[in-house]
Formats: C-alpha cells, structure tokens, sequence
C-alpha cells in the first residue's frame, strides 16, 4: 500500500458521491482515473486491505425515523430452528440471540426494525408476534442517533487499518 491507497481509502471511508460515475468523482479528488481508482480498489481487496464495499442508507435523509429494536422473550423448548422465521421477516434488518440474565433479563432473540412511521413498525412487530406466536416482548424505539461511521478507519500515519 502507498500514500495514494492511503487516500483513495480515506476517501471511500466517507461514502461514494451520489453521482451517475462515482468512481471518476473520487479520481479527480486523487487525480486518477475512474478505472485507476476500481484497479487500485480490485488490488486492494485481493490483499485483503478491503474485504468488501457495501452501500449504508443514510436512512433518516430519505424518511426513514422509526427505528426500533425488540426484545423477545423465548419460551423454554422453543426450537433454535425457529429463530429463522424471525430472521427472515421481511422488515428485519439485524436478528441476534444473547444470554439473558437470569431474574433480571429474560430476553434472548432480538430483532432491530425500520420504518416511516412508528405506527407502520408497531403493526410489522405485531404480525412478526402473531406468526411466531411469541407474546412477550418489548419495543425500543431509537430516540436519537449519536454516532454513525464508516466500517473502515485508517489511522493518521496510514498505518492502523481496522
């Protein structure tokens, strides 16, 4: 890797421009070409310094704001198999199993939800309780968004990639 890599990562950190030729957007910011700065990004990841580019929605610039997290309450005996069905859930974003803590936390699925609006959620949620019919659960709703960054970070020196 070189100061250029270095960059073009610094770069990509903060998002592709919403542009119709991005990667000729963030050329001009490096002064490469669109196909020097896909090469170098190809190059990088059969290193292994990128495993992979995803796209992250800035979800409340385009309306999305009910945002919520449940806590399910899986009745002992429950089949693990069935988590699936949670998973699969259309509105689903995220689906994780975590040990309770017995006599003060007893949920163990949770699910993460999005929507337009908060009644929109609370109706998926019901129809997700109905299907699996799990009945004890509780709704988190985010109130507000503190920190939101980028999966790769580089360090000052180009060094620290985590």
């Amino acid at each position: 890797m070189n100061q250029t890599d270095v960059a073009l990562l610094r770069e990509i950190g903060k998002g592709l421009p919403l542009v119709s030729e991005p990667f000729d957007e963030l050329g001009d910011r490096l002064h490469l070409s669109g196909a020097e700065v896909l090469e170098r990004l190809r190059c990088l990841r059969v290193e292994g310094v990128i495993r992979k580019i995803t796209v992250r929605i800035n979800q409340r610039q385009i309306g999305i704001t009910a945002n919520a997290m449940v806590a399910w309450k899986i009745p002992e005996g429950w089949n693990p198999v069935e988590y699936s069905r949670f998973a699969s859930f259309p509105g689903v974003s995220h689906c994780y199993v975590r040990t309770p803590v017995p006599s003060r936390w007893e949920y163990t699925l949770y699910t993460v939800h999005h929507g337009y609006s908060r009644d929109r959620v609370l109706t998926e949620i019901s129809t997700l309780a109905q299907e699996t019919r799990i009945s004890d659960y509780i709704v988190l709703f985010s109130t507000e968004e503190f920190k939101r960054v980028p999966a790769v970070r580089i360090g000052e020196n180009g060094s620290d990639l985590t």
